[in-house]
């Protein structure tokens, strides 16, 4: 299914104010709290060059988001869920800043990275959000959406039409 997302976003603390337009496509095999998640993780990571992958979920090996750099390397590597150690090592190889925004146990992908000494594992950027506030978004979500997005000292706050949440997210380091 193919949703758009037309979005106000005000992120107080990185100080970016923008108005956002574009469409997502759910893969067959994603849910739509995987897909809600990569919204949020575009919308809360926002800059100019973030990108979702062109490959998407096809390709097991690459990010989920991106920003490329000027030889096409990828600056910004960004991951949805509790990604494996072993594509976080290969991401931190290869890429200067790498995050997850998960929904799942962020301790169980700690203990994992920990475990499995990925490279510049310290440098890695966890960030939690509350699976009720993605099922409250699951039960708002149309194929249209107009929302506003207030991002203040880790609270989120969503509005649209048919209704509204907010969350704390929470952000880890790896190590």
């Amino acid at each position: 299914m193919l949703y758009r997302f037309q979005i106000e976003l005000s992120d107080v603390d990185r100080g970016i104010y923008k108005s956002l337009d574009f469409r997502i496509a759910q893969h067959p095999s994603e849910t739509l709290t995987y897909l809600l998640t990569r919204v949020l993780a575009f919308t809360l990571s926002y800059q100019d060059d973030l990108e979702f992958s062109a490959s998407g979920l096809s390709d097991p090996d690459g990010p989920a988001l991106q920003i490329k750099g000027p030889q096409e390397n990828i600056d910004l590597w960004l991951e949805i869920g509790n990604p494996s150690a072993k594509k976080l090592h290969k991401a931190c190889k290869i890429s200067k800043v790498v995050g997850v925004y998960t929904y799942k146990s962020a301790q169980v992908l700690i203990d994992d990275i920990q475990k499995n000494n990925v490279h510049r594992a310290n440098e890695i950027q966890i960030f939690f959000i509350d699976p009720k506030f993605l099922l409250v978004l699951e039960n708002l979500v149309q194929k249209n959406n107009r929302w506003s997005i207030l991002h203040q000292d880790g609270q989120v706050d969503v509005t649209m039409d048919s209704g509204s949440a907010n969350t704390q997210i929470k952000k880890f380091f790896a190590v």
